[in-house]
């Protein structure tokens, strides 16, 4: 049995934290992040996991970050296969070849985007966790578009949980709006807000940093500020080596369309476990601020531009804060005082031998709005593949970087860029650069036409506040659940 791993925060004020305590928590009480105070090293076992199913190697990757004291092997497999069921693909993430290069379709879950691999099991941990110790929990995200609708489906209809989930007005797509506001489950909560997807994801930060009122109402995060949501998504980095390489005999790039820095930082976990990859290739479209960080070493904060690729919309990347904490070799300190002087100032560099290290460790790109249409057109005409904008971005900095790392010509070695959503989630962008209609899943189909419930608020986290202080009362905790459902159920005024 692997040594039982504890978590601290980034910043230094929260250490020695179990795996639960890590999940429940969120965001840090100092508002940093959680990590694991190491990180397994599995180059010498990892290559008998190559024959496992998707849910076998979820397994495998979760029971070295979670001790069986916490969850018990048995009840670990049995949640990793039930998060996966939900799948319309046996595989859950298949690679397909397009031209030269692997797309990994991570677009086959219940809301057809790549934080379901994640969500799905991360909502049946809370509520394993929540019905073992007897407490509720009010789940509080931020959403640039996808991760909105795979927290709603992951939290809908489970024990002890609300879910309340803000994203902004006019900014995500109308089918990424539907599938959040059309779950009309009592414990869904949807909330537009009015202003950027950086304004709610502050909103949220705002509410973690009050202690009081995290206690209170018991928040807790889906945003890749989990570390659970890393932690799953380690796993396809994995399998689809296995799937491209059974022998192990190769290595692999990773091309990864990249906001909040979640996705590629798993990718960057992976490795760090031992997995062969030899690039990883961070993907922005024009808000470019991790581009320009791995480019000059300047993490300058600028107004966020509105794209066509909205889920990466976002100005200030959360997860890159894990990334800065061994980059300043584990310094608490120094990395806490960089956070609060780039909240004041809006900038942070690095040069020299740091800048250097992180650029042996992620190179990038940026897709301009030019690039994602032409990518999008090219792929469609010349290899009949339909690409969401997102993916369009990730190929695009694969073709850019195609001369400097000459990936093509590499022996054993495989370029694979992650396809985080599908096409018809964005098909307005296919049908205008291609003039091909997708089509479309008959579970997004639906949702064109159903009954939708949100409510429009202020940026405000007062607002937000108030919101949650509406519709979960102070007292919840102490009602038998019977009672919540019918309380749910009264008109606002009466509550």
């Amino acid at each position: 049995m692997a040594p039982s791993i504890t978590y601290r925060s980034t910043r230094g004020g929260a250490t020695g934290l179990s795996f639960e305590q890590a999940v429940f928590e969120g965001l840090a009480p100092d508002g940093g992040l959680m990590v694991p105070e190491t990180v397994p090293d599995v180059s010498k076992i990892y290559k008998g996991w190559s024959k496992l199913k998707f849910h076998e190697l979820a397994f495998e990757v979760a029971s070295l970050f979670c001790s069986t004291d916490e969850v018990p092997s048995a009840d670990l497999r049995q949640l990793m296969q039930r998060s996966y069921e939900t799948f319309d693909h046996t595989e859950v993430v298949p690679s397909v070849k397009v031209n030269d290069l692997y797309v990994m379709e991570l677009f086959h879950g219940p809301t057809f985007a790549f934080k379901d691999v994640a969500l799905q099991a991360l909502g049946n941990l809370y509520e394993y966790f929540l019905k073992r110790n007897g407490k509720r929990l009010t789940v509080l995200g931020a959403t640039s578009g996808d991760t909105g609708g795979a927290a709603i489906y992951g939290m809908r209809g489970k024990e002890n949980v609300d879910c309340f989930i803000l994203f902004p007005e006019g900014r995500v797509s109308h089918i990424q709006q539907q599938q959040m506001t059309s779950v009309l489950d009592d414990n869904v909560h949807c909330v537009a807000i009015k202003g950027t997807f950086d304004d709610c994801q502050d909103i949220v930060k705002e509410l973690f940093a009050d202690l009081d009122f995290k206690k209170a109402y018991g928040l807790g995060a889906v945003n890749s500020i989990n570390w659970a949501r890393i932690m799953f998504q380690i796993t396809y980095y994995f399998y689809t080596y296995f799937k491209l390489f059974p022998s192990c005999d190769g290595e692999i790039t990773f091309s990864v369309p990249t906001g909040n820095f979640g996705d590629i930082l798993a990718g960057y976990y992976a490795r760090r476990m031992g997995l062969p990859v030899k690039n990883l290739i961070v993907a922005t479209n024009s808000n470019d601020i991790l581009h320009r960080f791995f480019t000059n070493g300047k993490y300058d904060k600028y107004p966020v531009k509105q794209t066509m690729s909205p889920s990466m919309d976002i100005g200030i990347s959360s997860n890159f804060e894990r990334y800065l904490y061994d980059l300043f070799n584990h310094d608490a300190a120094r990395l806490s005082k960089a956070m609060g002087d780039f909240k004041s100032t809006g900038k942070l560099h690095v040069e020299g031998e740091e800048l250097s290290r992180a650029q042996k460790d992620f190179v990038s790109a940026c897709a301009t709005e030019k690039h994602q249409a032409d990518t999008i057109r090219e792929y469609q005409q010349k290899f009949n593949y339909t690409l969401c904008p997102h993916t369009a971005c990730g190929i695009s900095a694969a073709e850019q970087l195609r001369g400097s790392l000459r990936w093509a010509s590499l022996p054993n070695h495989a370029m694979v860029v992650l396809g985080t959503a599908h096409p018809g989630k964005f098909a307005d962008n296919v049908i205008q650069e291609t003039g091909v209609q997708v089509k479309l899943p008959p579970a997004l189909d639906k949702l064109m036409t159903a009954e939708t419930r949100y409510e429009v608020l202020n940026n405000s986290a007062a607002e937000v506040r108030s919101a949650i202080e509406r519709n979960v009362q102070g007292g919840f905790s102490l009602m038998p659940n019977f009672l919540l459902s019918l309380l749910r159920k009264l008109p606002c005024c009466v509550r």
